[in-house]
């Protein structure tokens, strides 16, 4: 039993797509959920969603609508608060993603009772030269100074336990710091090399430089955090 949680912003041709993709890659599953959050589209990306629920081509799907765009954090959050089940898949709704390796993550996590945090580590990135190379620089000095040994936050393929997810104070960008938030409080994560693709439809909703010195404040702000832990 999982959900799988979808945050999805403009995402009208991509949507459709991914949610028969993980129909296909989890067809010997059955008690799971997807809850997909619009994050206040301005195309027809829930009209789309919207039909898979009418249609019932895939039992248990739920979309769930933010009434303003608040982001990536916030949708998360808002999903996970509404699933069902302690165990929570994440996944971007741009189909960079590829769930044919959701199968390979959660068998690993179910089947390692001492782990509560299983994460993708996306190989062989189909994305511009300069997000890599951003991203990359990101991933380094992130993970040496909050030390969690993650060197691919940033993938969202990513599985936990909600529990545990509820008791991390909630701030924006707190998705991106699982890893460190998990491991402050000694729970143990393990990382899974797993697929990147091309994005087919749209562009990145992100700034590549915004979100590296946003990054940098949240960095700051989770070691904080992290100290508070380890004084206790």
């Amino acid at each position: 039993m999982f959900s799988i949680i979808i945050p999805i912003y403009n995402e009208e041709k991509n949507i459709e797509i991914l949610l028969k993709e993980i129909k296909l890659s989890l067809k010997n599953y059955k008690n799971y959920q997807v809850v997909i959050i619009d994050d206040c589209s301005s195309d027809k990306s829930n009209l789309q969603v919207q039909n898979y629920i009418d249609n019932n081509i895939i039992e248990n799907i739920y979309l769930l609508k933010n009434n303003k765009n608040r982001g990536q954090s916030y949708s998360i959050n808002h999903g996970i608060k509404n699933s069902k089940f302690n165990t929570i898949i994440t996944i971007d709704g741009d189909g960079q993603n590829n769930p044919v390796d959701i199968p390979k993550l959660l068998e690993f996590y179910l089947s390692h009772d001492e782990i509560f945090f299983v994460g993708g580590i996306r190989k062989n990135r189909k994305d511009s030269f300069i997000k890599i190379i951003s991203s990359k620089l990101a991933n380094f000095i992130r993970s040496r100074y909050l030390r969690d040994g993650c060197s691919d936050t940033g993938c969202s393929l990513k599985i936990f336990e909600k529990k545990i997810f509820l008791e991390f104070i909630y701030f924006d960008g707190i998705h991106r710091f699982l890893p460190a938030l998990f491991k402050a409080y000694n729970y143990k994560t393990y990382f899974i090399s797993v697929d990147h693709r091309y994005r087919k439809h749209g562009s990145s909703k992100y700034g590549t430089f915004d979100r590296l010195f946003r990054g940098i404040k949240d960095m700051i702000k989770v070691k904080k955090i992290i100290n508070s832990i380890k004084s206790k």
